[in-house]
């Protein structure tokens, strides 16, 4: 008798992750149901994906959005809607939900991963800020519930398929390897000349607005650098990051037998997301393999932390811990957004980041009210640098 279809939460489903995690969801309808979604406003393509899915409980950013939403479905669409940060939490502890994929960009999603965990489900991970700002709290709450925690980033993904069932003890270090994103090889006194479509032209991946403008600036490295460190539990001495233009070697590990296991493939997110949706499982996903003879070579370098600073301000935070993680990704979303906005120059987002780091009042063991009031204050602060450094 076969089993029932995974019954399935997705966080940020008209997202770059939520819109790949559907596509899976799709190609394999007798193995996954989706019970929720969730979006901001985009009320268009939430429709679509609700009329499609049919799921029980749909939520959006305020009561104008399921306002609109409702209207857009009509009375008698079956869908629960629910709205703000509560509408958020109560429908990642929804009861019939298995797996929760947190595809939500942001700070934003932190409080629905917590509670999703704390219901006991199973996370799709791909809301890297949430172990940013609080991988100490997370990770102690997911042990106390049984919560099974899976990566969804391919670099993470990759450490995670790498690492396999080997003990830490075996484990000497971790390798997250970086694009470079569209400026690897620009001359750094043209940056301050970088338009926003110039940064939003990854060279390999199709990702969203904020994440993509991270690679640009090797911030997204440096993000997901904290986020390892949290996930693995291993110390930030034991992490390298590693520049490969490629983006065919999602990530490595080495051993303390000197051997280094890779994890390797097409740049689609559709892998890693079907990998945590279907783990221990392997799903036959219709994604080509890499022509190794095309590509003819796979090359690597250090990051250049002079001409990418956002990646040196990461690491310092990391080492730093306590909130500065929180404030380090509080005033990163700002900075992008003011950038995406023509509020500041390609320059700007470093410094409107260390700015905010400077003036922080820093807590070495914060509790989570201590990291929320961190992330509040960074906005804040960071929202008035990018103020006065774009009208100057």
């Amino acid at each position: 008798m076969a089993a029932a279809p995974k019954p399935i939460a997705v966080l940020g489903s008209t997202g770059s992750i939520g819109g790949s995690t559907l596509k899976v969801v799709a190609q394999f309808p007798e193995r996954f149901t989706v019970k929720v979604l969730t979006a901001g406003r985009n009320i268009d393509l939430l429709a679509e994906q609700i009329e499609r899915f049919a799921p029980e409980v749909a939520v959006v950013l305020d009561r104008a959005s399921r306002d609109a939403l409702h209207a857009r479905l009509g009375a008698g669409s079956p869908t629960e809607l629910l709205w703000g940060e509560a509408g958020y939490e109560t429908a990642a502890r929804h009861p019939d939900v298995e797996t929760v994929v947190t595809g939500i960009v942001g700070a934003a999603g932190l409080m629905p991963t917590l509670a999703a965990i704390d219901a006991g489900k199973d996370i799709a991970l791909a809301n890297k800020e949430t172990l940013v700002m609080a991988g100490d709290i997370v990770m102690a709450r997911a042990r106390a519930s049984g919560s099974a925690i899976l990566p969804v980033d391919s670099e993470h993904s990759a450490i995670f398929q790498s690492i396999g069932r080997h003990p830490h003890t075996e484990v000497k270090r971790l390798y997250l390897t970086a694009s470079g994103g569209p400026f690897r090889r620009k001359p750094k006194h043209e940056f301050a000349s970088i338009t926003p479509r110039e940064a939003l032209d990854h060279p390999n991946w199709d990702m969203g607005r904020k994440i993509t403008i991270d690679s640009a600036t090797l911030m997204n490295k440096g993000l997901e650098f904290i986020e390892a460190r949290f996930l693995f539990d291993f110390p930030a001495e034991a992490i390298e990051v590693v520049v490969h233009p490629q983006s065919i070697v999602h990530s490595m590990v080495a051993f303390v037998d000197g051997s280094i296991i890779a994890q390797l493939g097409v740049p689609d997110m559709q892998g890693p997301i079907a990998y945590a949706l279907s783990y221990p499982e392997r799903l036959p996903l219709d994604l080509p393999l890499p022509d190794f003879v095309d590509i003819a070579r796979l090359t690597f370098e250090a990051p250049d932390l002079d001409r990418f600073p956002c990646l040196r301000l990461a690491l310092a935070a990391c080492a730093g811990g306590g909130t500065l993680p929180a404030v380090l990704n509080a005033a990163n979303e700002v900075a992008v957004y003011a950038f995406l906005d023509g509020k500041i120059d390609f320059g700007g987002i470093h410094a409107t980041i260390d700015d905010a780091l400077q003036r922080h009042d820093h807590v070495v063991r914060p509790t989570l009210d201590d990291i929320r009031a961190a992330d509040r204050r960074a906005r804040q602060t960071a929202a008035e640098f990018a103020s006065r450094r774009g009208a100057g």
